[in-house]
């Protein structure tokens, strides 16, 4: 029986809480590859942990309960995940995918699946009439970002998933930037959530993993068939760690949301920005529908100078804040999408959907507001050529 009501609650009771037999309130780390059974054919739940670990399975049973899911599943990474939900589909079906979206979900469906005889259609998400368009009898899936990565851009999901489903395909939702905290897709409709967990569920750049959460009992037996046969699985260590981050996702989150809100409008208001990107602004593009759906806008910005200023000498300049791939951790990190994050996507094709060579991601860390605004301020002033 559960004893709260609140997700800030249970982030730190949800799931498997502590240990049963000894009363220990962390979870314990089952650092085993394999468990007696007491005969032939019978036991205790546990065979070889690439099919079930108990840290593994307190950590799937979190995200799950955090996801209103039916089940979870925990994976070596991100790409992990993802590709285990893309092994879902087979020859012959195509998947339709939000425009601009993380760089290593392009790459594998472009350079890995597509030899497979599996397709993609690159749809602008946030038109419902272009998406309605893009799907044809062959689509089995719609994948989206919602805040997308990296011009965060906003999709409708409630209705997303209506379209998708009647066209008796998926929605299958990427929900990282916001996390379970800010946004419960499932809720809205979809079918699938996606998590890379090395970002804001772990929190502290120093753990790799993916998450996935289902609706359905079908698709909870399908996937765990994927996983156990692919063997793409979390560690029981790597399993804990999570655990032990998302304790504090919820006072975490408030204050990247906080400094990010707070950076977002001076990046807005300064004379060298051209274009800030953030969910959270009254005049962002879905700032609405984002108001309907999510918690607030998230901690991650994106940003163009205006021309006189030199991207790279904005680089240079930085000194608190770290020019590095990846997202969500504490410290604050910035990125040139061009050639970093999503650098696998043809130029022809970041262009058409605005990720230009100028374009700049932030991700808002909790440092002190005051230290963050310094640097970013002296950093884009210094850019100027």
């Amino acid at each position: 029986m559960k004893h709260y009501e609140f997700i800030e609650s249970a982030l730190i009771h949800g799931g498997i809480y502590g240990d049963e037999r000894t009363g220990a309130v962390s979870t314990p780390i089952y650092q085993t590859s394999t468990f007696m059974q007491d005969e032939l054919g019978k036991h205790r739940g546990y065979e070889y942990s690439r099919t079930g670990n108990p840290t593994r399975e307190a950590l799937e049973a979190l995200i799950a309960e955090l996801e209103s899911g039916e089940a979870g599943f925990a994976f070596a990474s991100g790409m992990a995940a993802i590709t285990a939900a893309l092994s879902l589909f087979q020859n012959g079906d195509r998947i339709v995918i939000s425009s601009n979206v993380y760089g290593g979900t392009f790459r594998v469906l472009d350079q890995i699946f597509r030899h497979f005889g599996f397709a993609y259609t690159i749809a602008d998400t946030t038109d419902l009439k272009a998406l309605e368009a893009s799907i044809t009898p062959d689509v089995k899936a719609v994948l989206v970002e919602s805040p997308a990565n990296p011009l965060l851009t906003v999709t409708d999901l409630a209705a997303a998933a209506e379209i998708a489903h009647r066209h008796d395909a998926l929605l299958i939702v990427d929900n990282t930037f916001m996390t379970p905290y800010l946004q419960r897709p499932l809720e809205l409709g979809a079918d699938i959530v996606l998590h890379s967990a090395t970002k804001y569920l772990g929190g502290h750049s120093d753990v790799i993993a993916g998450l996935a959460v289902v609706k359905t009992k079908k698709l909870a037996e399908r996937l765990h068939f994927i996983q156990n046969a692919t063997g793409g699985i979390l560690q029981p260590f790597d399993s804990y760690l999570l655990i032990r981050s998302i304790k504090t996702l919820g006072v975490r989150m408030d204050r990247h949301v906080e400094n990010a809100e707070a950076l977002a409008k001076l990046l807005r208001d300064h004379e060298a920005v051209k274009t800030v990107y953030y969910p959270g602004l009254p005049d962002a593009q879905g700032f609405e529908i984002n108001g309907r759906q999510a918690k607030n806008g998230g901690a991650m910005i994106s940003f163009e100078l205006n021309e006189g200023y030199d991207i790279r000498r904005f680089f240079q300049n930085l000194r608190l804040i770290a020019l590095a791939e990846s997202l969500g951790g504490v410290e604050s990190l910035v990125c040139h999408p061009a050639s970093m994050t999503h650098a696998s996507i043809p130029k022809e094709i970041r262009q058409k959907v605005g990720i230009t060579d100028g374009l700049i991601r932030l991700s808002v860390g909790i440092e002190n507001l005051r230290d963050l605004i310094q640097d970013l301020r002296m950093s884009v002033e210094g850019a100027k050529v």
